[in-house]
C-alpha cells in the first residue's frame, strides 16, 4: 500500500507543480502546499495498506516511505523547472529585442543566467545582491542555486513532516 500510495504522492506533486509552478506561478503557494501534501499521503499511505491497529512501526514507515517519495518529487520538480527558465532566458521582452530596421536595442544580456541576473537588477534588488557579494551573473549563478536548493531542502522538511503526522494522526 505504500508503494502505491508514493505513486499518487508523485501524482499529487506533479500536480502541485504545474498547477503553482506553471500554470498559475504562485511559488508560496507551491510551499504551502507541501505540509498539507504530506499530510494526506501519509494517512493514505496507511489507508491504502489497511493499516488499522499498527505496528506503529510499520505505519510510521509506510507514512515515512510514501512522504519521502512526495516530498523528493515536489523538489525535483521545483528544481527543474527553475533550471528551465533559468538556462533558457533569452532576455526577452526586456533585453535583446531589435527595432524595426534590425538594429538591437538596448539594454542587452546574454543568454541564461546574465539574462536572469539583469532581470533582478532592473527590478531594483541591485543593492540587495551586491550587500550578499552578488556582482556578476557568476557569484549570481552560486547565489540563485544556493537559495534554490535552500528551497529544496525546506519542501523535503515540510513534506516529511507533514507524513510524519498524517501517519500518526493514522
Amino acid at each position: 500500500g505504500a508503494v502505491t500510495a508514493a505513486y499518487v504522492g508523485i501524482g499529487m506533486a506533479a500536480t502541485i507543480a504545474v498547477s503553482f509552478l506553471l500554470v498559475i506561478p504562485i511559488e508560496p503557494v507551491y510551499w504551502l502546499l507541501a505540509l498539507p501534501a504530506g499530510l494526506l499521503i501519509g494517512y493514505y499511505a496507511n489507508s491504502r495498506s489497511d493499516r488499522r491497529a499498527g505496528p506503529w512501526g510499520r505505519i510510521l514507515a509506510n507514512a515515512l516511505f510514501a512522504g519521502i517519495v512526495t516530498a523528493v518529487t515536489l523538489a525535483l520538480l521545483l528544481l527543474g523547472t527553475k533550471a528551465i527558465f533559468f538556462f533558457a532566458d533569452n532576455g526577452y521582452p526586456d533585453f535583446n529585442r531589435v527595432d524595426e530596421a534590425g538594429q538591437p536595442v538596448l539594454p542587452t544580456c546574454q543568454g541564461g543566467a546574465d539574462c536572469v541576473y539583469q532581470r533582478y537588477v532592473a527590478a531594483g534588488n541591485g543593492s540587495a545582491l551586491a550587500s550578499a557579494g552578488v556582482t556578476d551573473a557568476a557569484t549570481f549563478t552560486t547565489f540563485y542555486w544556493a537559495q534554490q536548493a535552500s528551497t529544496a531542502v525546506t519542501l523535503i522538511i515540510l513534506t516529511e513532516a507533514g507524513a510524519l503526522i498524517g501517519g500518526l494522526a493514522y
